[in-house]
């Protein structure tokens, strides 16, 4: 059976063809052909002149373009869903440094090739934390990447020769921002610990890391194979960095109760 010929491009509309939307589209005005309606009614109603009706229509175009290009960016840095830091509760964590977590989002660790460290046990916000500094980032055309460590060893570990090996170390080198979420989840055997060592060496004092982590330094023996493991990767990670940590109980269970308290009971429903 012979492959069918895969199709050539869309053919370009010439002038005339097609409606008014579709030649809008043509031409590379997304705002405008997904908007034709409403804006010519705006444009009416409020009696916009020729030049006015130009310019908004260029700002409005140019704020499409750029909030199509950022959901690009935050796709590629594989960032998924998380909340903003404006929902972010201050009041819940018992002890978290807020002037230091503000400060960060000024992005000069960036420039300074700072690594930064949120530790905290489970469900008080340190993936949130971490996914709102590289959403900066990306708003100020930096480059960012997030993966959990489990990942990153699974991805890199998984490769069949040292030559698919060093394509992924490159993978995880190239972002100007790594962040590596959930480390301390699992043990580690030589090979995972290696891994994790070799990415880290190779972004130090280089390009920075925003790292989180549910257990303090000093518990960091208990994952790795052995403490000279522990202690070289803690070296590298905290020498030029910035370490917020967040204690404190649960938010996801605080969530979670409060979800509960607002349900009826069975015998009420």
């Amino acid at each position: 059976m012979n492959c069918k010929r895969p199709p050539g491009p869309p053919r370009r509309l010439l002038p005339g063809e097609g409606t008014f939307a579709d030649q809008v589209a043509a031409v590379g005005l997304p705002y405008l052909s997904e908007h034709l309606q409403d804006f010519v009614s705006r444009a009416t109603k409020e009696r916009f002149t020729p030049l006015q009706t130009v310019e908004e229509l260029v700002r409005l175009e140019a704020m499409e373009l750029s909030s199509r290009s950022m959901d690009s960016r935050v796709a590629r840095a594989q960032l998924g869903r998380f909340k903003q830091m404006a929902d972010f509760d201050w009041e819940w964590p018992k002890s978290i440094d807020r002037p230091l977590v503000e400060s960060i989002f000024d992005l000069s660790f960036l420039r300074e090739v700072k690594n930064i460290v949120v530790v905290g046990t489970q469900g008080l916000g340190k993936t949130m934390i971490a996914k709102n500094i590289a959403y900066a980032a990306l708003q100020k055309g930096y480059s960012a990447l997030y993966a959990p460590a489990s990942k990153i060893i699974a991805d890199i570990g998984g490769q069949e020769t040292a030559f698919l090996r060093e394509r992924r170390f490159r993978h995880y080198c190239r972002p100007a921002l790594l962040l590596i979420d959930e480390l301390g989840y699992l043990a580690y055997d030589n090979a995972a610990a290696d891994i994790l060592f070799q990415l880290v060496n190779r972004r130090y004092e280089v390009k920075p890391i925003v790292l989180t982590t549910n257990l303090a330094f000093r518990d960091w023996r208990a994952i790795f194979p052995n403490a000279a493991s522990a202690s070289a990767l803690i070296d590298r990670l905290t020498h030029h960095s910035h370490i917020v940590t967040i204690k404190g109980d649960s938010y996801r269970k605080h969530e979670a109760r409060q979800e509960r308290k607002g349900q009826p009971d069975e015998q009420d429903e």
